[in-house]
């Protein structure tokens, strides 16, 4: 197991005005539209969600630096736990040609509205009940997802993702080193349920038996 980050130079491209998330709208009415993983949520406002979800090339220098870093090559197999629409997957099969890949999301709505190069490879399902053999896969991928889910599926996505991998393994989640970043995180976010600092992540992949990478990004 080891820190490796992939995605904190996207994260930080976002301007974000935290107080102005919390004064402008009834943030527990957006949250609980949002928590609904529907248009609003990807493609509505902004106060609802990602105020639209479009292809914009961003991960593409993420996928590049994860096939180089887990030496992807043609046959291998990518999973993405949490892989909404599929841009990071189409990436990974543009940076490596031939590679397989497979996506799994609660949203009906992202899959449906998938990247058409990659939809075919995409179906809607649980992280913590995935639908795949054990060891199925070289690489298990879940950026920005897990901390969507409250304890008891957190722990069995875990243990699922170390299950179907038979190689690589590498999560991204939401986290806080002080107290700043803990109401940052508090306003900003719509649909977390797993609020942790980095040592209470490690202790809990540690407990699941998850053996992969992880990162963690900041709302400084």
């Amino acid at each position: 197991m080891a820190n490796v980050e992939f995605v904190t130079q996207n994260h930080k491209a976002t301007k974000r005005d935290y107080l102005g998330r919390v004064m402008a709208h009834d943030k527990a009415v957006c949250a609980e539209v949002a928590c609904r993983f529907d248009r609003d949520y990807w493609d509505g406002e902004r106060h609802l969600g990602y105020g639209g979800y479009k292809y914009d090339g961003r991960w593409r220098p993420v996928a590049e630096a994860i096939a180089r870093h887990y030496r992807l090559r043609p046959g291998s197999r990518v999973l993405d736990v949490g892989c909404g629409k599929g841009f990071l997957l189409y990436e990974l099969t543009r940076a490596v040609p031939g590679c397989e890949v497979a996506g799994i999301d609660l949203s009906r709505y992202a899959v449906e509205n998938a990247r058409e190069e990659v939809r075919p490879f995409l179906q809607v399902g649980s992280a913590s009940c995935l639908p795949y053999p054990d060891k199925s896969f070289d690489l298990v991928l879940s950026i920005n997802t897990l901390h969507n889910l409250y304890l008891p599926d957190l722990w069995s996505a875990l243990r699922e993702i170390e299950r179907v991998g038979r190689g690589g393994k590498h999560i991204t989640v939401e986290a806080y080193r002080n107290e700043r970043e803990k109401v940052n995180l508090l306003y900003w976010q719509l649909t977390c349920r797993a609020f942790h600092t980095p040592e209470e992540w490690e202790w809990l992949f540690r407990q699941a038996g998850y053996t992969g990478d992880w990162a963690y990004i900041y709302f400084e």
